[in-house]
């Protein structure tokens, strides 16, 4: 057989692919691939350029694993926005008016809780968009979003004076609590829910070496964070004699003295100091307090973490508020007339 019959031959049985068509179905495909990109974000928030695109064109040698080797479009820069992650989270954020731009539901994510949030956005008139897998991912790397993010701006920071008007315009006794370098997202978190919770009227925090509130700690704090007053302040000690000024009396913690914290009279306006997670209050933030007291050890290991020790002193303000109200509404009741005493009622 001559060389130019096996030529042909080969040349029947081979599959072509001729150039023109796979250029044009790259640039397609490359260009579908950056569309999809666009849709998961705000046309006004929309940076994309070819610059910022590395596309991998189709070419004759790839056609055999083109499935597997499909164009991407890789983003060199993510927008710098700021999002809370989690179904609780973000349905307490709508709950508290959170100014939310959008909501982005990872697509296939259903159940009640997907809903609702839906409705609630729908209510708030907070855009809601799903995305595939991989925009997600890109949005946001964190495994544990359960599907759902909210994309929200910077947390909004009161004044202390914001805190004060909060429990006068409750008509409740103030109770605040002061964190000292707590520098742990995760307990930052823990302590905004439990302060919550138990009703306090605000944190507060220093701007330097601890803290501040992001989606780690929203999320930790189960949302809390969107219903709780949370100032953000330079000077600790500084804050700590303006707001003795007003009243108010200040409660440290610490384990190294003898005063428990249930021998302390709680009823009068407290701002309970929380020290940092290692080395607990700083030395002049210790001498600012009007009593200091600790939490009872009594196993080997002498420290609590800190939203720990910081949710047994503030339910016992609470316990003994609620004490006090009760016997202040015991002593206010009249006594029973002799109609209504147990002898004056007739035997059977």
């Amino acid at each position: 057989m001559k060389v130019t019959e096996v030529k042909t031959i080969i040349e029947d049985n081979e599959e072509t692919f001729p150039d023109d068509e796979l250029e044009q179905e790259g640039t397609f495909e490359a260009q579908d691939e950056v569309a999809d990109l666009d849709d998961s974000y705000d046309e006004e928030d929309d940076e994309f350029d070819e610059d910022e695109l590395d596309i991998q064109p189709l070419t004759s040698e790839r056609v055999d694993s083109r499935r597997d080797n499909r164009p991407r479009a890789v983003l060199n820069r993510k927008p710098n926005v700021n999002m809370i992650a989690g179904r609780q989270p973000v349905m307490e954020a709508l709950r508290a008016g959170t100014l939310i731009e959008k909501i982005v539901i990872l697509f296939g994510v259903k159940g009640m809780v997907i809903e609702k949030i839906k409705k609630m956005a729908k209510q708030n008139r907070v855009p809601v968009v799903e995305v595939g897998k991989h925009k997600f991912r890109e949005l946001v790397s964190d495994t544990t979003t359960q599907g759902v993010v909210a994309i929200v701006g910077t947390k909004r920071y009161a004044d202390v004076s914001d805190i004060l008007k909060i429990a006068k315009k409750r008509n409740e006794i103030p109770f605040i609590v002061i964190l000292d370098e707590i520098q742990d997202p995760q307990n930052l978190g823990a302590i905004i829910r439990t302060a919550e919770c138990a009703g306090a009227h605000g944190i507060i925090i220093p701007k330097h070496h601890a803290a501040s509130v992001n989606q780690t700690v929203v999320k930790a704090s189960a949302g809390a964070a969107e219903h709780m007053l949370i100032a953000k302040v330079t000077n600790i000690a500084q804050t700590m004699d303006e707001m003795k000024k007003q009243g108010i009396w200040i409660v440290g913690t610490d384990s190294g003295v003898s005063k428990l914290y249930t021998q302390i009279d709680f009823t009068m306006p407290i701002a309970l100091v929380i020290g940092s997670e290692g080395s607990g209050m700083r030395k002049l933030t210790k001498d600012k307090c009007d009593f200091v007291v600790k939490i009872p050890l009594y196993g080997k290991v002498q420290s609590l973490n800190a939203s720990v020790a910081s949710a047994l002193v503030m339910y016992e303000i609470i316990r003994n508020r609620k004490l006090s109200d009760g016997q202040n509404m015991k002593q206010s009741q009249p006594e029973p007339t002799e109609a209504y005493t147990s002898e004056s009622l007739p035997v059977s």
